[in-house]
Formats: C-alpha cells, structure tokens, sequence
C-alpha cells in the first residue's frame, strides 16, 4: 500500500466521521453533548482540509475548473429533473 492510497483511505474515513458527528450534532437534545459533537466535527473538518492540502501539494487530489458553459448546462438539467 502506497502513500497516497493511505492518504485517500484516511480522507474516506474522515467524510464518513464527519457525516456522524453533524448528524449528532443536529440531533443532541442535551447541550454538553451537542457541545462535545460540534467539537469533534470541527476537528475532523480540520484534519480533512489539512489532508486535503497535502495531497493536492502532491498531486494526488486534483481540482479541475469548470467551464462555465458546463455549469449552466448542468444547473438546466437539475432544474428540469425537479420540475
């Protein structure tokens, strides 16, 4: 296993903690708890954009820019799907 497959794996694992900790969040019905939820979710939202960071410093998570032509399109096609 190579660096950057373990990098993505852990990138993987940090989205799914991150879906539980706002769905906790979102359902704490006791302050503490809710307090303690919220924290964790903006440590792992932390650990994320700092893994993100370095993958895209090697190249392993690329970001490609959308034309705007695409984005129109795309927003056409949501529109008409939800109508």
């Amino acid at each position: 296993m190579n660096d950057q497959l373990i990098m993505e794996n852990i990138l993987l694992l940090l989205k799914s903690n991150m879906e539980v900790y706002v769905h906790g969040t979102l359902e704490a019905s006791n302050k503490l708890v809710h307090e303690v939820l919220h924290y964790g979710l903006e440590e792992t939202l932390k650990m994320q954009h700092n893994l993100y960071n370095k993958m895209t410093e090697y190249g392993w998570y690329q970001v490609k820019n959308v034309d705007a032509k695409t984005i129109k399109d795309t927003l056409k096609k949501i529109k008409k799907s939800n109508s």
